[in-house]
């Protein structure tokens, strides 16, 4: 019974033995074909990783540049706004237009004395101060001729005032909008006046500079009546020539146009870089480019214009004239177009105010490179003085 029973024990040893070896295998293999399993999803992933950043990657460059679009559409559309509000409000404060066409508020060069005109190389210069109305107060600079100059150091105002009733003549310099009387290219001017003998009388017109009051034609024309009376009173019978520049163009045609009402015209008038009125001038202006094709840009801004009172008429102006006129323009002027210049010209030489009287015109070519303010290096210049204001007898030249 016992050897019965021990094959059979060792039976079921051995089944059990290979039953967990059998399941041990399994699990084995299990195992293994779970981590070959792991591993292939791994792999699977790996490639994947470089896609998924690169895509980030072009989701933050499309993101940047979506935000770069909304700032550059938001700064145009600010743009688009500020150009359409700009002519609406010109048109209900036309004082902004005013401003403009003065340019009284921009004193270039800022950091000089005004009361120092020798601190700008003017060392034969003395500096006025004149009152043409309650209220209004205008500075002054009076530049006696270059061959005084030695004479001139530490004299006071009442010696430059004896010396306008020198043999020598007089100019009476009507500047232009913005800067002031010590503006650089003006002070060049002077130089080259005073070098060829002239008296050079120029001031700021009010709310000019150092003067006081506020900017208006009516009151820019006064102020130079005044001054051109004081010159007057102490010249005695030397000639007074009055020579203006850009808006001092209008003034000076002004000027001489009431000398002329009340029979004392001044000797002769020179303008340099005119034009024919400032609606024509304000049209033709660089700054108005952007607004030229504009819906309604004459009631937009030249209406503006008349409203305050501004004109500066030379074209009307110089068919009241009756004294000698020179005109000088540089053909690349930028400010004030040369053909404005020219027909002023067309206007004033046929004039039968003009008969007894010589009118020219003088152009500059536009390789000089003079532009709007730099005449005065022309050494055609005293030449073109000598010739004109040498000669006293009247007869037209074209």
């Amino acid at each position: 019974m016992r050897k019965r029973t021990e094959p059979v024990a060792l039976e079921h040893e051995r089944c059990a033995a290979s039953g967990s070896s059998s399941s041990g295998s399994a699990a084995a293999a299990l195992d293994a074909d779970c981590r070959l399993k792991q591993n292939l999803r791994l792999a699977g992933k790996r490639p994947a990783e470089p896609r998924c950043a690169a895509d980030a990657g072009m989701k933050r460059a499309l993101g940047r540049r979506k935000g770069l679009w909304f700032r550059l559409r938001k700064i145009l559309l600010c743009i688009l706004g500020l150009y359409v509000a700009i002519p609406f409000l010109i048109k209900l404060c036309p004082g902004i237009q005013a401003k403009l066409i003065f340019l009284n508020f921009v004193r270039v060069p800022y950091f000089i004395d005004l009361k120092k005109p020798q601190d700008q190389g003017l060392n034969h210069t003395c500096n006025y101060y004149l009152e043409p109305e309650e209220d209004v107060t205008i500075g002054v600079w009076h530049t006696v001729p270059a061959v005084w100059w030695k004479d001139a150091q530490g004299k006071d105002q009442i010696w430059y005032e004896d010396a306008l009733a020198s043999s020598h003549p007089i100019i009476l310099y009507l500047h232009g909008n913005a800067g002031t009387r010590g503006g650089d290219h003006r002070v060049e001017l002077y130089k080259v006046l005073s070098s060829l003998g002239y008296h050079v009388v120029t001031f700021d017109y009010r709310g000019w500079g150092d003067s006081v009051g506020t900017p208006s034609e009516r009151g820019m024309t006064y102020d130079a009546l005044h001054v051109f009376d004081w010159i007057k009173a102490r010249s005695g019978d030397n000639p007074v020539y009055i020579w203006g520049h850009s808006l001092g163009t209008g003034v000076a045609t002004n000027l001489v146009r009431r000398l002329c009402e009340r029979e004392t015209p001044p000797d002769a008038l020179i303008l340099e870089s005119p034009f024919t009125n400032i609606r024509e001038e304000a049209k033709s202006h660089p700054f108005s480019v952007i607004y030229r094709y504009f819906p309604g840009f004459d009631w937009f801004f030249l209406d503006p214009i008349t409203s305050s009172g501004i004109k500066f008429a030379n074209d009307e102006n110089v068919k009241h004239i009756s004294c000698s006129l020179l005109i000088l323009h540089a053909e690349d002027d930028p400010v004030v177009p040369f053909q404005l210049g020219r027909k002023l010209y067309n206007i004033a030489a046929p004039s039968r105010s003009f008969r007894d009287f010589k009118v020219q015109f003088i152009p500059f070519h536009s390789d000089l490179g003079y532009r709007h303010k730099y005449i005065y290096k022309s050494p055609e210049l005293p030449r073109i003085l000598r010739e004109f204001l040498g000669k006293s007898e009247p007869g037209r030249q074209h």
